[in-house]
């Protein structure tokens, strides 16, 4: 696959997961590679070092000490690359572990990547990874006009494919002309325990932002990430972070019993077990939370059954019907969003909701929903998939 590098300026946009097999990151294993001329790197959201630690929080361009090649930031002043930056290089590679959401950046950066390239006559390579929540789809799309940085296309909350299907996706539907190679992974399986979708006991899991602390966190995210539009705690400042929910002042058996009561079903797949945490930063620091942890991490997980963005949207109803005139909402700026709401932007429109702030709305309701946009997107999109699928 390194022949048609020979003789081109190679740029890398990556962060703190983007590891070879060995432990080396890919800067240095690219550097260190005979015939290849790294010549720039870039860093997402977070940093290619992964150091900033909030949304909202910018990193700097530097130059890197050991290369002396510079290092541009695509979550700085902006967050598009700019032809000054793309002068830098021929070929930009792309390896950014992702978490199989549509709310976490690093796919709206891929799509301004390809964008920007496809403009400028420059080739993009996707070095394709897991997809650590697996194939499973779930979630409303986003709807027309809710485009944001966290909501790059019509895309489910979770939806199951891989960076490099991602870039594909992004051809098609964004009509992107340019020059995409998608180097694939070798013997990726994503059903197959125990990791269903992250190869547990073969490979490292190193943070890809730092309240990614595990896979587990990755399996509810599609879920939890909606907490950063509302006043709950979703674990910033614990140790667990975007793996529970809580708040202080609140009864987590009560808000479990009205759970089970509305829909028993979306509760499936995991262990729900009521606890205590004080968050050392961010939300309701220095406060006892009473909350919710979401296990994944133990024989009650089951990928099939786990649906963590209904299992999200159902403790906000359930909360709703318990205490009706609870802040649930969050008003604040969110990713660079000032006049929408951080819940309609993260779910890329106002259904959810309007579903939770509805007396009259039942689960069901929302399910009709979720269910019409999920079996769109999985008829719309078998062809893109080709990592992880039989060939026989």
């Amino acid at each position: 696959m390194r022949a048609p590098l020979a003789g081109r300026r190679l740029g890398l946009l990556a962060h703190p997961a983007s590891l070879t097999a060995d432990g080396r990151h890919s800067l240095d294993a690219l550097a260190a590679t005979p015939g290849l001329r790294v010549t720039a790197a870039f860093g997402p959201q977070h940093g290619l070092r992964g150091d900033k630690q909030d949304n909202m929080v910018e990193s700097e361009d530097f130059l890197d000490p050991a290369l002396g090649i510079p290092v541009f930031s695509l979550y700085g002043s902006v967050r598009r690359p700019t032809d000054a930056m793309l002068e830098h290089c021929d070929v930009l590679l792309v390896d950014l572990q992702d978490l199989g959401c549509r709310i976490y950046t690093f796919i709206t950066t891929l799509r301004y990547v390809l964008e920007a390239c496809g403009r400028l006559g420059k080739a993009v390579w996707v070095l394709d990874r897991p997809n650590p929540a697996g194939r499973e789809v779930e979630g409303l799309a986003l709807r027309p006009g809710w485009e944001s940085f966290v909501g790059a296309g019509p895309m489910p909350m979770r939806h199951g494919l891989t960076m490099g299907e991602m870039a594909r996706w992004f051809m098609r539907e964004c009509r992107i002309d340019v020059e995409l190679v998608v180097v694939p992974m070798q013997g990726w399986d994503p059903h197959a325990a125990p990791g269903f979708g992250w190869p547990l006991g073969e490979r490292s899991w190193v943070n890809p932002s730092p309240n990614a602390p595990n896979v587990y966190m990755a399996r509810a995210y599609a879920g939890t990430v909606m907490l950063e539009g509302t006043t709950l705690s979703e674990g910033r400042g614990t140790t667990r972070p975007l793996e529970l929910f809580g708040a202080p002042g609140l009864d987590a058996k009560v808000l479990l019993g009205e759970m089970a009561r509305l829909a028993p079903g979306w509760l499936a797949g995991c262990r729900l077990r009521p606890c205590w945490f004080e968050p050392t930063f961010h939300k309701h620091a220095g406060e006892l939370c009473a909350g919710v942890q979401v296990h994944t991490d133990d024989p009650a997980y089951d990928p099939a059954a786990f649906r963590p963005w209904r299992l999200q949207a159902l403790a906000f109803k359930a909360l709703r019907r318990l205490r009706p005139d609870y802040p649930l909402w969050r008003d604040f700026p969110y990713e660079y969003e000032t006049t929408r709401l951080a819940i309609d932007v993260i779910n890329g429109g106002t259904l959810l909701r309007e579903w939770v702030d509805d007396p009259a709305a039942e689960p069901a309701d929302l399910d009709a929903l979720a269910r019409a946009d999920e079996t769109a997107w999985r008829r719309a999109n078998a062809d893109v998939l080709t990592a992880g699928t039989p060939t026989g």
